[in-house]
């Protein structure tokens, strides 16, 4: 399985805040629902393809719907945020790692991990590196203290 991860980023937010926001995906559906007129164009048009449900991502892509579920058997309260592929045509995880640094600020890094046959890590290596690096500095940049 190939691992594409960030950057470690910092936040201003605590440890188990953090991980019960992000290990519950029905918290981002309230927030967004509520929020969305505040929403760029291009962020809202691309939310039309995402749902949130209590314990899964359902993302439209041009393979189809993808379905990110949490993954309690591989998660680790607090440290650990593992969501899995339900319905993908490889197998695919969303690993968000979490670390206190002090009582009000924690370093992630965000991974993808995906088992993809040599050619086509090739072909999409590049993209990969980038889209986890981006996840990254999205979760840097919530509201924790306010979903």
């Amino acid at each position: 399985m190939e691992t594409y991860k960030s950057n470690p980023q910092r936040i201003g937010c605590d440890i188990d805040t953090i991980f019960s926001k992000l290990s519950s995906p029905a918290v981002f559906r309230s927030q967004i629902e509520a929020h969305l007129d505040q929403l760029p164009e291009e962020a809202r048009a691309n939310l039309e393809k995402v749902q949130f449900e209590d314990d899964a991502i359902a993302i439209e892509s041009p393979m189809g719907q993808l379905r990110l579920a949490v993954d309690h058997e591989q998660s680790q309260t607090p440290n650990r945020v593992v969501y899995t592929a339900a319905q993908s045509p490889v197998r695919f995880n969303m690993v968000i790692d979490l670390n206190p640094v002090g009582e009000q600020e924690t370093e992630s890094v965000a991974a993808l991990q995906l088992d993809l046959p040599l050619m086509m890590r090739a072909m999409v290596g590049k993209q990969l590196e980038q889209a986890a690096a981006k996840f990254g500095e999205m979760l840097a940049q919530l509201p924790y203290q306010s979903l």
